[in-house]
């Protein structure tokens, strides 16, 4: 049976599907500010990034945050839902390389959205000055605020309700299959990011082009959403980030 998965798996829409992930995330990597250049910036302070133009409060500026927003998404939530989409060209029988592409527009549609809102964001909070032109929460109380709500999401019956999707992909399908590939995607999408958007949001406290917040955030997502193994994650991972905030409150009193 894995080996069958494998085989279908080369199919040249997942090669496609693949080729998006590992471009999406080289370009992040290309785009990551190195370690080096930001203990840099901490010796010399704002205007040191400010002078590379790395954020500019302008719709130029906003542009390329929702560009930034969109790459992201692409290379972090397309690797959440791959089982959701072994569900779903299981399903089509044949015809599942027609209808990925429109599933995955719906889908990706969602997260553009997705990115235009947190780019509206990351520009108010960077212009109240509690975000440094990286996007990283300049502001203690910012960091808490963010890490208490991401907590208190994961035991939310919103986010209980969004993951019990993900977890029973055939069940999900099933129930919307006559909608059209498209909206099985704006659906798919949906519920995606009514379980994801919490954690995508503590990219304003790990920093937004912060690799390894990223790689880590991935994972712990893509965790989430397994049946057998997202269990035992959801909780423990809402009060170690309800601990966060509450360390971070205690050293602002």
């Amino acid at each position: 049976m894995l080996a069958d998965r494998i085989r279908a798996m080369g199919a040249p829409h997942w090669l496609a599907l693949f080729g998006l992930i590992l471009a999406a995330w080289t370009l992040l990597w290309l785009m990551a500010i190195p370690a080096d250049l930001r203990d840099t910036a901490g010796a010399y302070g704002p205007t040191f990034w400010q002078s590379l133009c790395t954020l500019t409060p302008d719709a130029a500026g906003l542009a390329r945050m929702a560009a930034m927003w969109a790459l992201m998404s692409a290379a972090m939530m397309a690797p959440t839902i791959l089982p959701a989409l072994a569900t779903y060209d299981d399903l089509g029988q044949g015809g599942a390389a027609t209808r990925m592409g429109p599933l995955l527009a719906g889908y990706f549609a969602v997260w553009l959205g997705f990115s235009g809102i947190a780019a509206g964001a990351q520009m108010v909070l960077f212009r109240a000055g509690l975000l440094d032109p990286l996007g990283q929460s300049t502001a203690a109380a910012l960091s808490a605020a963010l890490l208490g709500v991401a907590g208190l999401y994961q035991f939310s019956p919103v986010k209980a309700a969004c993951l019990s999707k993900c977890r029973r992909p055939l069940t999900f399908f099933m129930a919307h299959w006559a909608e059209g590939p498209w909206r099985n995607g704006l659906r798919l999408g949906l519920v995606c990011l009514g379980c994801c958007w919490a954690l995508m949001a503590l990219a304003f406290v790990g920093g937004v082009m912060n690799l390894g917040f990223m790689a880590l955030a991935t994972l712990i997502m893509i965790l989430e959403k397994l049946p057998d193994i997202g269990r035992h994650v959801t909780r423990p991972l809402g009060l170690a980030l309800l601990a966060g905030s509450g360390a971070m409150l205690a050293n602002l009193l």
